[in-house]
């Protein structure tokens, strides 16, 4: 294999196109030079340069290696500097996990921050499940998640980015939206119910289960994603529980009512990451961030 300092001598030669120059800009004696291109010549197998006691030449071979060997030496100065930002946490990759939610609400305000934090680092979005999200945190597979409580803490530092309220997403002019209230249980006893999924959105029902008392017979649909129900909140199929950020996907024929529960804000979304913190990226970003400061 051939070594830098050849490639050097040779990006010489073939620019200057005169050994004794050459090995004046390398601040070398011609010979020594003269032996690197014929060792490097003898390491790529082709003739390099023509020359005789006139002039020196590329060959063919000589110019298409003249680029690489360029592009070589250009990699070479790169990657020291390369490796100090990922080190220090400016270059590099972070892959974010976020529920489905998290991405119709707060990821887009989230992402225009780090952009501004940590802006030469790439991105990598999965949406997940909270489940799926401290999976991949604990095999190093995700650097960062948007997810929903509990979690362990002894494995998981967080910090809670909002909370918001549940509200009841009906069809427009159900007969709810004329009472001018908040919505108690009583008024939706007897609606048709699209409920969470208890194994694929278990947050939410468990939230809803212990929040807000309502008759299981009702339920007529289970599904796992918010936009999946209020798409069929706007088909007529019944009324749903849903966090106030759904109001953000701005499906035609659905409004949102306020509930009567005790705790208004009670959906709680955290940035959640490993403690055993590996990738640079993330430790920068969370001496930045404003809210990993407070």
């Amino acid at each position: 294999m051939f070594t830098f300092d050849q490639l050097a001598g040779f990006i010489a030669v073939a620019e200057e196109l005169h050994f004794g120059r050459a090995a004046e800009r390398l601040n070398m004696t011609q010979p020594p030079l003269s032996r690197q291109i014929q060792k490097l010549e003898k390491i790529v197998g082709a003739e390099l340069l023509e020359r005789d006691n006139r002039k020196v030449e590329l060959t063919n071979a000589g110019q298409t290696f003249l680029e690489e060997a360029r592009r070589l030496m250009a990699l070479a100065e790169r990657a020291p500097v390369t490796a100090r930002r990922i080190a220090s946490g400016r270059s590099g990759v972070l892959r974010i996990g976020f529920t489905a939610a998290s991405g119709f609400s707060i990821l887009g305000p989230l992402l225009e921050e780090l952009s501004g934090i940590i802006p030469d680092v790439d991105v990598d979005l999965q949406e997940l499940v909270t489940g799926e999200q401290l999976h991949g945190l604990l095999t190093g597979e995700l650097d960062l998640g948007l997810a929903r409580p509990p979690f362990d803490k002894e494995t998981f530092d967080s910090h809670l980015l909002y909370r918001e309220s549940m509200v009841l997403a009906v069809p427009s002019r159900h007969p709810l939206t004329l009472l001018a209230r908040d919505i108690s249980p009583e008024d939706f006893k007897e609606e048709s119910l699209i409920m969470h999924s208890a194994t694929q959105a278990r947050y939410f029902y468990d939230l809803v289960v212990r929040t807000l008392p309502f008759n299981h017979a009702n339920v007529v649909h289970t599904v796992s994603q918010i936009l999946t129900m209020v798409s069929l909140v706007a088909a007529n199929r019944g009324v749903a529980f849903v966090p106030h950020s759904a109001t953000l996907l701005g499906i035609k024929g659905v409004e949102f009512l306020p509930l009567a529960v005790g705790d208004s804000e009670q959906v709680e979304l955290h940035a959640i990451w490993n403690r055993r913190i590996t990738n640079p990226a993330l430790a920068r970003l969370l001496r930045d961030l404003e809210f990993a400061m407070e």
